[in-house]
């Protein structure tokens, strides 16, 4: 396996010279290629802070993240846009899909706006559409299917230009139980038939149990690192119950 990320001794505070939180605090991790890792803690510890600096949507105080060989605390604005959109893919707990497009021009649009050429984007579409199970579903609107249909369809529009990394924040923290099981699936597909590097932050013991690691955090630090290796789901996800009983209980729903 190859290092893809490397989170070097990174911190992030916020305030003022009188009032400073220190949301991560000196965190330093590696993602291997093709891992799908979770990111685990109780309101406040910082794992949706430390997603937006993986994300690029917000900016390191100290410290460096490196994808590959690129260290995107570096980067200008522009380089980081054009990162963003070459390598990166963003599924969240709001769909965040076009009311006036289907679902099918929702995927579609991802690669029209790079440019690709019509018959690249149908063939990438239906491969979408036919591996997230949405087949019969492309042609309606956002406010004709589920929700679990529409956050289905934003992860499709997420990976259907490849990006290297998906990442997604609490992705099943509005679904039912069987829409939050179809979309756990479908990741699980994604990250075995297409190779894809999954970082997923939840609350969720149920949806982290889908991951082969996952990094606990506390405070803004990492206080534990769980590897699911032979394990079966269900006692993986009794690992992770066990490993959250030390922090008062299970997370609360929000970061």
């Amino acid at each position: 396996m190859e290092h893809y990320i490397r989170v070097c001794d990174v911190e992030k505070y916020y305030g003022n010279a009188s009032n400073v939180t220190k949301a991560v605090d000196r965190v330093s991790f590696q993602v291997e290629k093709g891992e799908f890792m979770g990111i685990m803690g109780a309101s406040g510890s910082g794992k949706t802070t430390l997603l937006n600096l993986l994300a690029t949507i917000d900016r390191v105080t100290a410290g460096h993240i490196y994808y590959e060989e690129t260290d995107i605390t570096e980067l200008s604005e522009d380089a980081l846009s054009e990162f963003r959109r070459d390598h990166l893919g963003f599924v969240f707990q709001e769909y965040n899909l076009l009311d006036t497009l289907t679902l099918e021009e929702n995927i579609m649009l991802a690669l029209t706006l790079q440019g690709a050429k019509k018959r690249e984007i149908r063939q990438s579409c239906s491969r979408m559409l036919k591996l997230l199970k949405l087949e019969d579903v492309g042609d309606l609107f956002p406010w004709q299917v589920s929700g679990g249909q529409k956050q289905r369809c934003a992860c499709a529009r997420a990976m259907v230009n490849r990006p290297k990394l998906l990442l997604a924040d609490e992705p099943t923290g509005a679904l039912d139980s069987g829409s939050a099981q179809t979309l756990l699936d479908s990741f699980a597909d994604l990250n075995h038939t297409m190779d894809a590097t999954i970082l997923m932050v939840t609350h969720d013991v149920f949806s982290a149990s889908y991951c082969s690691r996952i990094l606990f955090l506390k405070d803004g630090r990492i206080f534990h690192e769980l590897i699911r290796g032979g394990r079966s789901r269900k006692e993986f996800l009794q690992k992770i119950l066990d490993v959250l009983s030390l922090t008062g209980g299970d997370c609360p729903d929000a970061d």
